[in-house]
């Protein structure tokens, strides 16, 4: 057996950050960098922006519909996040996971403390934090998309959110996106050589003792 042969089981990056910080497009270029990597998908109850399609960004789905998930345990974890509901589906977790592929997906730190008190060990948590404020603002407001008054709630939102980078594996200041985007694939290379990760390690040692 080579050594890109050995049993792994996948692993779970979370990225985290203040709205307007990074973390989607970090998630989106990584995988576009990583083909082992595959994109969670997210179920939310808030309308689809410019751009986004059913099924590759979200599941835009029913708020009667969240309901059911949550009640049915169909949910990893969800939380409601500037008037809007959003969860992640269990099941396509799970059997990515156990098959050893790895996915990659962005929440809040709200979903992200759920991810963690359910499946730590699948989880690596990273939180991407502006170079400054002005900064967060400034991308904010170019991404055109919202309000003004739904733009400065995020921005007052932002200080209370940043306040849990602590409670993360990696952070990164996304200075330029290119930088950060190497910076997160280069964890993903870490935690894929993680020893507890690699639960085909102990056959293949034996068989290197064996000759």
């Amino acid at each position: 057996m080579s050594k890109g042969l050995i049993r792994r089981r996948g692993l779970l990056v979370v990225f985290s950050s203040p709205s307007g910080a990074g973390k989607t497009t970090i998630t989106r270029r990584l995988v576009e960098r990583d083909p082992a990597l595959a994109l969670s998908i997210s179920v939310t109850t808030r309308p689809p922006r410019p751009g986004e399609i059913d099924g590759r960004d979200y599941r835009f789905i029913t708020r009667r519909r969240f309901d059911e998930m949550v009640a049915q345990g169909e949910l990893l974890e969800h939380a409601l996040v500037f008037g809007n509901y959003y969860g992640t589906p269990h099941r396509p977790i799970d059997e990515a996971l156990a098959a050893g592929h790895d996915i990659v997906g962005d929440l809040d730190w709200q979903g992200t403390q759920q991810l963690v008190s359910k499946v730590r060990e699948d989880v690596v948590a990273v939180f991407v934090l502006p170079p400054s404020f002005a900064a967060l603002e400034q991308r904010l407001r170019a991404r055109a998309q919202d309000a003004d008054p739904v733009v400065a709630s995020r921005m007052a939102k932002s200080i209370e959110e940043m306040s849990h980078w602590s409670e993360y594996d990696y952070v990164i200041v996304n200075e330029t996106i290119d930088d950060a985007v190497t910076q997160a694939h280069a964890i993903v290379t870490a935690e894929r050589l993680r020893r507890t990760r690699q639960t085909g390690l102990a056959d293949f040692v034996e068989g290197l003792r064996a000759g």
